[in-house]
């Protein structure tokens, strides 16, 4: 009864809602800030590549630029790139991952918006640098009153949303990733991945930014090199694939007849639903880690923070669609999820293929787990400002990844569905309440 209500409201927020309200506010800014994400794109790349540098410790009062561009990416390269890839395209066909890339190309400019504001309202607390969009909402916006109830709302949802059940997401695929390849319970993996993440949570922001710089790009660049020897490998399927993406994105039934039974809508809904997961941008999650950027103008995370929203969707998502499309039957064949994904890197590599996305999801969803654990962290010191408070969390989100590696993955993608629903609702009324600031800080920078 209960998930049949989840269910229910999350058709309303992603059926119809959070569509019109994330595309809104994406083109909204686009617009008000005249495109940005194409005529930075070159400095956003510039700036996130040319700023690399690896070793640098971080401290209570922040990271450099790279370090929180890494953590920002160790969140969205997640579950949403390689089983919410596969999700999308069993529930919303293929024409799923064109309404990604369109969630995207607009959210560039408001993570642009993000995480100039982000870093605009940054405070100490308790002596350790934070911000985030509970921060900006609370002292951006003038009425007093809802800023209050707008930003507990927020940091409430957020620790709901990726700290508590969120993380469940990506132990659960983990887990199912684990028993695929090599038949071991996930209940075990569940307490390895717990111990290991307890681990880095203990170190604080020092050991997350140093884990991320080193990690992320390591398993991005052999998750890329994997990807595209299979594409290299069947050229004539990786060109059927994207005719499929564009020709279902608009008329689903023609490209692939009765095979899938989807509609335009469903096309829609699941595009943005997943691409949203997997960019984040809108939802009020990475600002956190742009907050804490020590850099000389809020817009230069700016740009770097949209190169993040770039990488996660038209490289890394787009890889693992186009090897779906073009190893699986259209409709997964009955398989969903990191299993349908498994399925396509094993059609082309053998049990290669199953052992390389069980590992490769290891590290991306765990990189994720610590980047939302950071997350909920920073809220959970804007509502509390305790280390106590912050222990019980840390405690709390150990024992949730352990449960979630034993939970039905359908429940737990509706569930997180739902509450990064409720969390994006204050995050746009903030930023949008505030793109004259947004607007005036690009038009200074750029002078």
């Amino acid at each position: 009864m209960l998930f049949d209500l989840v269910k229910s409201m999350n058709n309303l927020f992603w059926g119809y809602l959070l569509i019109f309200l994330l595309a809104g506010t994406g083109i909204y800014y686009t617009f008000i800030l005249k495109f940005v994400q194409v005529r930075r794109f070159f400095d956003s790349i510039k700036k996130a590549i040319g700023g690399a540098s690896i070793g640098e410790e971080a401290g209570d009062k922040g990271m450099n630029s790279f370090q929180s561009l890494t953590t920002a990416i160790a969140a969205q390269v997640g579950t949403g790139n390689l089983a919410g890839a596969a999700t999308a395209i069993v529930s919303g066909g293929p024409g799923a991952i064109f309404w990604m890339w369109i969630t995207a190309f607009f959210g560039m400019s408001t993570v642009f918006a993000e995480a100039v504001l982000a870093q605009m309202f940054k405070k100490e607390v308790n002596g350790k640098m934070r911000g985030g969009p509970a921060f900006y909402i609370q002292e951006g916006i003038k009425n007093k009153k809802l800023a209050k109830f707008l930003a507990s709302f927020f940091s409430i949802s957020i620790i709901i949303a990726l700290g508590f059940v969120g993380n469940m997401v990506q132990a659960n695929s983990i887990g199912n990733a684990f028993k695929e390849s090599f038949d071991v319970n996930p209940i075990i993996i569940g307490v390895i991945v717990a111990i290991l993440a307890g681990l880095i949570f203990k170190g604080g922001v020092k050991s997350i930014a140093s884990f991320t710089e080193k990690v992320i790009p390591i398993m991005s660049v052999l998750y890329i090199v994997g990807a595209l020897i299979i594409l290299f490998k069947n050229p004539q399927g990786t060109m059927e694939a994207f005719k499929l993406i564009f020709v279902c994105a608009f008329s689903p039934k023609a490209a692939a007849g009765g095979v899938l039974g989807v509609t335009v809508k469903q096309a829609v809904r699941y595009g943005v639903a997943r691409g949203l997961f997997s960019n984040e941008a809108g939802m009020g999650s990475t600002p956190h880690a742009h907050a804490i950027a020590k850099v000389k103008h809020p817009c230069d995370q700016g740009l770097v923070a949209m190169f993040g929203v770039f990488f996660d969707t038209f490289v890394i998502l787009t890889l693992t669609s186009l090897v779906i499309i073009a190893n699986t039957p259209l409709g997964g064949g009955g398989l969903i999820g990191i299993a349908l994904t498994q399925q396509a890197f094993i059609a082309s590599l053998g049990s290669v293929g199953g052992v390389f996305i069980a590992v490769s999801l290891f590290f991306f969803a765990f990189s994720t787990i610590v980047g939302w654990y950071f997350f909920g962290e920073a809220n959970i010191r804007f509502l509390f400002g305790s280390d106590k408070a912050t222990n019980v969390y840390t405690a709390i989100v150990l024992i949730c990844i352990v449960i979630g590696t034993g939970i039905e993955v359908s429940v737990v993608w509706e569930v997180a569905d739902f509450f990064n629903g409720l969390m994006i609702f204050p995050n746009l009324i903030a930023i949008l309440l505030m793109s004259k600031l947004v607007k005036e800080k690009l038009k200074d920078y750029e002078d």
